[in-house]
């Protein structure tokens, strides 16, 4: 309840990032929901965490509606931002997921929510575009972060079957992995050959997992098939996932910002991959991952959690950068 009593000032503060957080607990829902699926978990486990899920998004959604009607100029200013502007397409991304949540059980909450949630993130992303285009862009404002509004055009097929036609999905799945392409290349050369990434958004390097582990799990809703181009993607997310492993100690000493849970969803989006591949291939290496990736994204969810729970009771969180 804290929120929705905060002070006036506190409330200007009200971050977009915030909406990171339901990202980061859909992702972990649907990798209990695809663990009970494939590997025996108990059903239960997804579904409560579907609620939980659920209520975060629309109690951080009426927060920010309140900070949108009180301080207008606050908000404007985020979304002219050059990098806060990335964050809004947590939003549809987090209807997006939500809209995977519901898809099997509960069709009828699937719909609005993809929907809805499929075009706000398209007018996000011509929007987001057309502000690269229009404003001059400082390569130091370049970071993985810039994959959220465009790559995210990957989930949408996810969800996206029996919705619309095939076509329709094919569209956001060629628009996202052009993309991802494009910008992975831009900010590998930013962070290879420029200033380093500030302390804040490190953990943003997570985001380099969820394209090509986004991007399998999509090619396989859509297709139904594991072949060439499906293990690239595969492959490719387990190296980024191998990457960011190996550079643990870039992450274990650094101060809590929510972008912290830019973490979580493509660790969910690994496991998920592992997960699919396990059922499609039956290898034991890859049960064993698919183990290790559902406890990585719990714990994560854990640490990320707490620390989160702390910091706003140390009000810490809404508060002028």
């Amino acid at each position: 309840m804290e929120f929705l009593m905060m002070q006036q000032d506190r409330l200007k503060f009200f971050p977009i990032m915030m909406f990171a957080i339901v990202m980061g607990l859909s992702g972990l829902t649907m990798t209990y929901q695809k663990a009970s699926l494939f590997l025996g978990f108990p059903h239960f486990i997804g579904d409560m965490l579907a609620i939980v899920t659920t209520a975060i998004f629309l109690y951080i959604s009426f927060v920010y509606l309140r900070k949108s009607s009180k301080y207008t100029i606050a908000v404007k200013n985020e979304f002219s931002h050059p990098i806060r502007i990335n964050f809004f397409a947590a939003i549809s991304i987090s209807m997006l997921m939500l809209a995977i949540i519901y898809k099997d059980d509960f069709a009828y909450l699937s719909a609005p929510f993809w929907y809805i949630g499929t075009a706000l993130h398209t007018y996000l992303t011509m929007h987001t575009i057309s502000f690269w285009i229009n404003q001059n862009q400082q390569l130091d404002h370049s970071n993985p972060a810039w994959f959220i509004p465009i790559v995210g055009n990957v989930l949408v097929p996810v969800g996206g079957n029996g919705f619309v036609d095939l076509g329709v999905l094919i569209y956001f799945f060629s628009v996202g992995i052009f993309f991802w392409i494009i910008l992975f290349a831009i900010i590998l050369n930013r962070i290879i050959f420029h200033n380093q990434l500030a302390v804040k958004f490190m953990p943003t390097l997570f985001i380099l997992i969820a394209p090509p582990a986004v991007g399998f799990i999509a090619y396989f809703k859509m297709f139904g098939v594991i072949d060439t181009f499906a293990l690239m993607l595969f492959n490719l997310a387990l190296f980024f996932t191998l990457l960011v492993a190996f550079m643990y100690k870039n992450f274990i000493k650094i101060k809590f910002f929510i972008s912290w849970w830019a973490f979580v969803f493509p660790i969910a989006a690994m496991a998920i991959s592992t997960m699919i591949m396990y059922h499609e291939t039956k290898s034991f290496s890859l049960l064993i991952f698919s183990y290790v990736m559902i406890a990585a994204v719990t714990i994560i969810v854990f640490i990320v959690g707490y620390q989160t729970i702390i910091h706003i009771r140390k009000k810490e969180i809404c508060i002028q950068e």
